[in-house]
């Protein structure tokens, strides 16, 4: 993966406009409309429609109200699930784009936000291709150290098979965390979130539809980056 090490997954070009410190309290009350309004069991497309229009966001805001979004009841729900810290020895299956690519894209200086439930999520895409950038072995490192002090059982990553490259990651992975100390598995499976959602393990990921079923879960990337001075964080959860 060496080779690929040339780039960043940084900020978009027009992030410092559409997420400046005068934008947040616009898109902390869209977070929250949207919120009340899914809650009543408007749907996801028109709701984020009604409320972008009313705040005149552009497409690339209304996307970050939408992760930062989610019902009174995922709230609650995913907050009943969540982890607080210790795992106890128990076995942990990590969603390794989502908190690979999270955790690359704070360390290259883009933009992270904390959602409703409190969950880290990222603004980029991969569409279907990962590329490893030059935070990619920085980012595993990162997971690694934040693991350790909580005592995992077995650590299983789970990489898309259909995403380019994931073999190569899973590679890198498993040699890293030899090195690391931390015998973890890797492995390249068609559809991991049906793996994470109906799993009893404990799940590693920030994906909403898995949050919703899985048993518990626990906020790695919130973890791994809990020390990062220079974190681009746009806080959404509604706490500020």
């Amino acid at each position: 993966m060496r080779s690929a090490d040339t780039r960043h997954r940084g900020p978009h070009p027009a992030d410092e406009r559409l997420f400046a410190p005068e934008w947040v309290p616009v898109l902390r009350r869209a977070v929250e409309e949207t919120s009340w309004l899914l809650t009543r069991g408007y749907p996801t497309g028109g709701t984020l429609k009604l409320v972008g229009d009313r705040y005149a966001l552009t497409e690339r805001q209304r996307w970050a109200v939408g992760r930062a979004a989610c019902t009174d009841e995922q709230r609650v729900g995913r907050a009943a699930t969540q982890l607080p810290g210790d795992l106890e020895g128990r076995p942990v299956f990590i969603d390794g784009f989502n908190l690979i690519i999270t955790i690359e894209t704070a360390l290259s200086g883009g933009v992270v936000l904390r959602g409703r439930d409190g969950a880290l999520r990222d603004l980029s895409s991969i569409h279907g291709t990962y590329r490893a950038v030059q935070e990619t072995d920085r980012a595993i490192r990162l997971a690694a150290t934040a693991l350790q002090p909580i005592a995992p059982g077995p650590v299983r990553w789970l990489l898309d098979q259909p995403v380019s490259n994931s073999g190569r990651l899973a590679a890198r992975l498993r040699e890293l965390g030899h090195a690391l100390g931390l015998p973890w598995t890797a492995e390249v499976v068609m559809n991991p979130d049906r793996v994470l959602a109906e799993t009893t393990d404990v799940v590693i990921t920030s994906d909403s539809a898995v949050l919703d079923r899985a048993g518990t879960w626990l906020n790695l990337a919130a973890l791994a980056l809990a020390t990062e001075p220079s974190l681009w964080l746009l806080e959404l959860d509604g706490s500020n």
